[in-house]
């Protein structure tokens, strides 16, 4: 692993319970609700990620895709408004309910698959971009390592790049297997605590003058 990579690690104690994909899927197993879950936290916080799940559970029980088909178009984006583009998101998860009846995805289905074959088949799915199908595999156990805002920030201050093949392709091959989905969800953690994009704590940084974009007296600010 790299320096900075070893760095975080260390540093980072990992709030779990603020990260709506693991915590669906840990607690339920339920492939369509943590899928589900990834689209809500689309261009909004977790937080409210979770409110607008929260409200979907209580007024259908079970998130499933008939479920979702027969709640009215209306009734859907009300209740899914806490995470905002609540139009939009209430199209693709109806879409995505269709979509998921009429291919019969289950999270063995993915797993045999296998990571290529499986993210093909999840960039297919309406509201499906490369950062949600890269989140349902890393938290299925396959090898894959989403890139968020927090993510593609850092690594830009690190000299990484800022595509997010690149930047996918640079952590995998720096970190074992096993580590993708822990590291990439304190990464995110470490972006919201330490490397914000506003006013970044340079000074309580663990990674200090290590860091490319290292910002104190006579270095050039972080971007």
């Amino acid at each position: 692993m790299s320096e900075l990579i070893e760095i975080v690690d260390r540093y980072v104690e990992l709030r779990l319970n603020e990260f709506i994909a693991p915590v669906v899927w840990r607690r339920e197993k339920n492939l369509f609700k943590m899928l589900v879950a990834v689209v809500l936290s689309q261009n909004t916080s977790d937080k409210n990620a979770f409110k607008a799940l929260e409200n979907l559970e209580k007024r259908v029980g079970a998130i499933t895709p008939q479920a979702l088909l027969e709640l009215p178009i209306e009734a859907l984006e009300e209740l899914i408004k806490p995470a905002g583009m609540y139009r939009q998101r209430a199209r693709n998860l109806k879409a995505l309910a269709d979509a998921f009846i009429q291919l019969g995805l289950t999270p063995e289905r993915l797993v045999e698959m296998g990571p290529e074959r499986a993210r093909e088949l999840l960039l297919s799915l309406p509201g499906v971009g490369k950062k949600t199908a890269d989140v349902v595999l890393v938290n299925l156990g396959l090898p894959a390592f989403p890139v968020d805002t927090h993510i593609t920030r850092i690594a830009k201050r690190w000299g990484i790049g800022e595509k997010y093949d690149e930047i996918s392709r640079w952590f995998m091959e720096r970190l074992p297997r096993d580590k993708y989905l822990d590291f990439h969800l304190k990464l995110i953690q470490f972006g919201r605590d330490v490397c914000r994009a506003r006013n970044p704590k340079c000074g309580q940084c663990p990674i200090g003058a290590k860091c490319p974009s290292y910002k104190s007296a006579g270095r050039s600010p972080v971007t």
